[in-house]
């Protein structure tokens, strides 16, 4: 097991029971990211860091008769994601991975999809370049790379900034302030465009490559 691995069994081991509800109120614009996702009929979905899998039944119910994946590095937010597969009744397939080396073809036997996408996961992965980068190069030709996470609240003020990155440093997440620059570095080399947003007064930050 990876140090990375072993550092989020241990954060989410009991609070993995509790993070669908305890998370609902600030965890803004992933139900805005699913809904833009537009998955084509037929297409393939792969959510890199997908935690309980909350996500991805929501995909699911939204776009029927699409494949849905997801991976994610702790082990424990796989046995919560697997028992909310399970209520759902969606065929969704899980497995344990590194955000930024994880190989889809050995899990799914498929190697790109046509959505790929990271919700409130960057700000958690240390190497958070590396599994953007990643996750671009699991995009079918033609189709979307998608991030929500956290922003820096430049509508909000300098106050609600502070007393959020603040509390978010207590569970080692880390705001990406060069993630703009770095999906526009991606999306310029890989000939994609890219639209980039920070709703909610700058509290998150959406983009899409593709």
């Amino acid at each position: 097991m990876s140090a990375q691995a072993d550092a989020m069994d241990r954060m989410y081991r009991l609070t993995r029971h509790v993070y669908d509800a305890s998370r609902k109120p600030y965890l803004l614009g992933r139900d805005r990211l699913i809904a833009d996702l537009d998955v084509p009929p037929g297409g393939a979905v792969l959510e890199l860091g997908c935690g309980t899998a909350r996500n991805l039944v929501a995909v699911g119910r939204r776009y029927p008769g699409v494949t849905l994946c997801g991976s994610d590095i702790s082990g424990e937010m796989l046995k919560t994601a697997a028992g909310n597969v399970r209520r759902s009744g969606l065929a969704i397939g899980l497995a344990a991975g590194d955000a930024t080396t994880f190989d889809p073809r050995p899990a799914f036997g498929r190697d790109r999809f046509e959505r790929v996408y990271f919700s409130y996961a960057l700000s958690m992965i240390p190497d958070w370049r590396a599994a953007l980068a990643h996750g671009l190069a699991l995009t079918a030709d033609g189709g979307r790379l998608a991030v929500v996470d956290f922003g820096f609240c430049e509508g909000l003020g300098p106050l609600p900034r502070a007393a959020l990155h603040g509390w978010l440093r207590l569970f080692h997440v880390t705001p990406r302030a060069q993630l703009e620059d770095e999906m526009r570095r991606l999306a310029s080399a890989a000939g994609r465009p890219l639209r980039f947003e920070r709703p909610f007064g700058g509290y998150a930050m959406l983009g899409v490559i593709g």
